[in-house]
């Protein structure tokens, strides 16, 4: 990849870290707690990248206001009762962050997560200080609306094609294409290739060795 692309930004579940199952079983619990049906897991593997509103109203069509928050409640009551550890961070995931910063180039965040869960990840995981700047779905909009892409670009004074989005999802990949951003699709997380393919990123990689390569690193 050519050193043009300035900044490296990550979406974090499912890219960065391992989290996709914990959210998936965490977002279960919490709506048949309250008496909502169990759905196929797909269906909350599907929704993982969006912003939590977003999310609970393509699983629920219709739920009400009261009763997202109880399932956003009850789904923080269980997802922070285990925190995001070293182990669970993607074998060669942190060094590749500390390989982009020490060649020059700024690493940031862009994920569906609250701020609030994305903080304690950070923290917890130890990769806080490899990313000059976050963003999240409770501090603007849910992707795949560019709205994080734009204010990442923006505080680097850098146009869409100096940067490049890293996602597991259909939705980090429309978010980037949406404003001409390249993009980089990862096999580990939600989606798979031939979905990633879909929106034109600049690669899909199965495994961390070739995201390496695809990154010029």
């Amino acid at each position: 990849m050519s050193q043009q692309h300035k900044v490296v930004i990550f979406d974090w579940d499912g890219t960065v870290v391992d989290s996709i199952e914990h959210i998936a079983d965490c977002l279960h619990q919490a709506a048949t707690d309250l008496g909502f049906p169990a759905l196929e897991w797909a269906a909350y593997r599907d929704i993982i990248g969006l912003g939590m509103v977003e999310a609970l109203e393509a699983l629920y069509p219709g739920i009400s206001r009261d009763e997202m928050k109880a399932i956003r409640d009850g789904y923080g009551s269980y997802f922070f009762a285990r925190m995001v550890t070293p182990k669970e961070v993607f074998e060669g995931m942190a060094d590749i962050l500390v390989d982009l910063n020490a060649g020059g180039r700024h690493c940031a965040v862009a994920t569906g997560k609250s701020r609030r869960g994305l903080d304690r990840a950070l923290e917890s995981s130890e990769l806080g200080g490899h990313f000059a700047l976050t963003r999240c779905a409770d501090e603007t909009r849910s992707k795949p609306d560019p709205a994080m892409l734009e204010e990442i670009l923006a505080h680097f004074s850098i146009a869409p094609d100096e940067a490049v989005m890293i996602g597991d999802t259909r939705y980090d990949l429309e978010m980037a294409r949406r404003i001409g951003m390249p993009s980089i699709g990862v096999e580990w997380g939600v989606h798979d290739r031939e979905e990633l393919g879909r929106y034109e990123p600049l690669a899909v990689v199965s495994q961390v060795a070739e995201l390496r390569d695809v990154l010029g690193l």
